[in-house]
């Protein structure tokens, strides 16, 4: 563990590279790149039809992910069914998948919550000795404990950790909601590089963006929340996503950070665009109508982990004229199945 949390060892210059000190990187903010901007996909996990993890599948999945401009995925979120994942299938992710990584290509990086914090600290551990690129963590689940208790977490996990680190402020998963005291209080910490927001506050996104932290500032893109076209308005740098799985192209349109008319007339007519399938896929529980949709549309998807079950077949009907209209099956060549839930 770092003693000195402002010592904190530098991550090998990835994203800090204007600045190997806090005090001096507060000070130039506006000149810092973030460690990562754009599309970032929360990825499903594909399984096989005896509920195993198919790993073919997952490199068909990010071979397709890395052609559409996405930025970033995000392997093993709520959407990948992480909860549901056995430690060992969460350790042989980490390693198999990586396995499909380019030289300077598309990051990897990977869902790294436990059910306390040294549980998170060795999934974080683990992921960075396979060599990932980064670790996304939340509140751990269920215990709805108090935001001090959780920044400390983050921070100590953060102290561990020899990769980037992003938080999710998740509240309706996890039952801890951060504020901005306490985002911008994470943020001061040298290895902590992501926030992905999920609240219905559009003034907290504006006192974050207002505050200029040293963190890539992105949103989950469900339209219920009300958060992507605010964020990336007020100098958000993109989008932590999972219709990219459906849509990567127009979401990397949508997660483009604004830096002139053309980025923000680009974002709202992709955005307005895709309502509805961005709706029909927030339409049920994460990751139950996006996993059944893409098994329909001829991806690689495969089975719910029970107790979750696939869409009704008029409801995946709904999802497949969406499609349709909106020109998918002939943009990214899928090949429509049956109209049966998968």
């Amino acid at each position: 563990m770092v003693p000195n949390r402002e010592l904190a060892a530098d991550l090998g210059g990835c994203y800090r590279e204007l600045s190997t000190s806090r005090e001096n990187a507060m000070s130039i903010t506006t000149t810092l790149t973030p460690i990562v901007e754009g599309s970032f996909v929360a990825l499903i996990t594909p399984m096989n039809a005896d509920g195993s993890v198919d790993f073919g599948g997952f490199r068909t999945l990010l071979e397709f992910q890395e052609a559409n401009g996405t930025s970033a995925v995000l392997i093993m979120g709520s959407t990948g069914e992480v909860s549901m994942l056995s430690q060992e299938e969460r350790h042989q992710i980490v390693i198999e998948t990586l396995r499909f990584r380019r030289e300077a290509g598309m990051q990897y990086w990977y869902g790294c919550t436990g059910p306390h914090t040294a549980g998170t600290i060795d999934y974080v551990r683990h992921a960075a000795a396979a060599g990932a690129d980064g670790a996304i963590i939340a509140a751990p689940s269920y215990i709805s404990t108090s935001n001090a208790d959780i920044v400390e977490y983050c921070l100590e996990v953060a102290d561990a950790a020899n990769i980037p680190i992003g938080f999710y402020n998740n509240p309706p998963r996890v039952g801890t909601d951060l504020g901005v005291a306490d985002i911008l209080r994470l943020a001061e910490h040298p290895n902590i590089a992501v926030l992905k927001e999920s609240t219905t506050r559009v003034g907290q996104i504006a006192q974050l963006c207002a505050a200029r932290p040293d963190l890539a500032l992105m949103c989950c893109c469900s339209p219920n929340l009300g958060l992507v076209v605010p964020l990336m308005a007020l100098g958000g740098h993109g989008t932590a996503n999972m219709t990219g799985n459906i849509l990567p192209r127009e979401m990397a349109t949508i997660s483009t950070p604004w830096r002139n008319d053309g980025d923000a007339m680009a974002c709202r007519e992709a955005w307005l665009t895709n309502l509805a399938m961005l709706h029909f896929l927030y339409s049920v529980v994460n990751p139950v109508a996006v996993k059944t949709l893409m098994g329909a549309l001829g991806l690689p998807a495969g089975p719910l982990r029970r107790p979750l079950r696939p869409l009704d077949a008029a409801a995946l009907k709904t999802g497949m004229t969406i499609a349709s209209e909106l020109g998918l099956l002939a943009r990214y060549d899928y090949s429509a199945r049956p109209l049966v839930s998968i």
